[in-house]
C-alpha cells in the first residue's frame, strides 16, 4: 500500500513539473473567437493604423516634438499602406474609405510641416475626426475604440480624439487638464459570440 502511495506521489510531482520549480508563463495574444467581417490582411493593416495613431496621441500627451513628428510619419505610412483592396465591402464603402485615408494622409503631411505644437494639435484633431469616420465606414471589428472629447480644448471650442481605453488622457491639454474630458462614443463592431 505504501508503495502505491509513493508511486502516485511521484507521478503527481512529475505531472506538476517537479515541485518548487517556477513555471514560465508566456503572454500569447488572444485571438478573437468570432470571425471578422473583413479579411485578416485588412485587419492587420488597420491595426497598424490604430497603433500608430495611439502612439501619436501619446506623444501629444508628453509633448515631445521629435516623437510627435516621428509618430505622424509612422501613421502616414500605415494609412498609405492600408489594404483597402482587402476590405470585404461594396465599392462605395471602399471608395469612401479611400477618401478618408487620403484626407488623413494629407492632414498628416500638414502636421509634419507645422512648427508650433498647437497648430500640430489642430491637425491631429482633423486626423482624429477623419479616422473616427473611417473606422465607422470600414466597421473595424477587432477592438473597441473610444471616441473621447475635451470641451476645454482650443479655447473652449472642444476637440475629439480616439483611445483604446475609456480612461481619459487628454492630448490637447496634458499639462493643465490631463484628465479633462469624457467618452462620447464607444465603437464596437466586434462580432457577437
Amino acid at each position: 500500500m505504501k508503495k502505491i502511495i509513493y508511486c502516485a506521489s511521484l507521478a503527481l510531482l512529475a505531472a506538476c513539473g517537479g515541485g518548487d520549480k517556477e513555471t514560465k508563463k508566456e503572454d500569447v495574444p488572444q485571438q478573437p473567437l468570432a470571425k471578422s467581417a473583413n479579411s485578416e490582411v485588412f485587419n492587420e493593416s488597420f491595426g497598424k493604423v490604430l497603433g500608430s495613431y495611439y502612439m501619436l496621441k501619446d506623444n501629444f500627451i508628453t509633448e515631445n516634438g521629435e516623437h510627435i513628428l516621428s509618430a505622424a510619419k509612422s501613421l502616414q505610412g500605415a494609412v498609405d499602406s492600408l489594404k483597402l483592396d482587402e476590405l470585404k465591402a461594396d465599392s462605395t464603402v471602399v471608395l469612401t474609405a479611400g477618401n478618408y485615408a487620403q484626407g488623413i494622409s494629407a492632414e498628416l503631411k500638414g502636421l509634419a510641416g507645422e512648427k508650433n505644437i498647437e497648430e500640430q494639435r489642430k491637425a491631429f484633431q482633423m486626423v482624429s475626426d477623419q479616422l473616427y469616420d473611417l473606422i465607422r465606414t470600414v466597421r473595424y471589428d477587432r477592438a473597441v475604440i473610444y471616441h473621447e472629447f475635451c470641451p476645454m480644448a482650443f479655447n473652449d471650442q472642444g476637440a475629439h480624439w480616439l483611445s483604446y481605453s475609456s480612461d481619459i488622457q487628454n492630448p490637447y491639454l496634458p499639462k493643465k487638464m490631463l484628465s479633462c474630458g469624457e467618452v462620447r462614443d464607444s465603437i464596437d463592431f466586434r462580432p457577437k459570440q
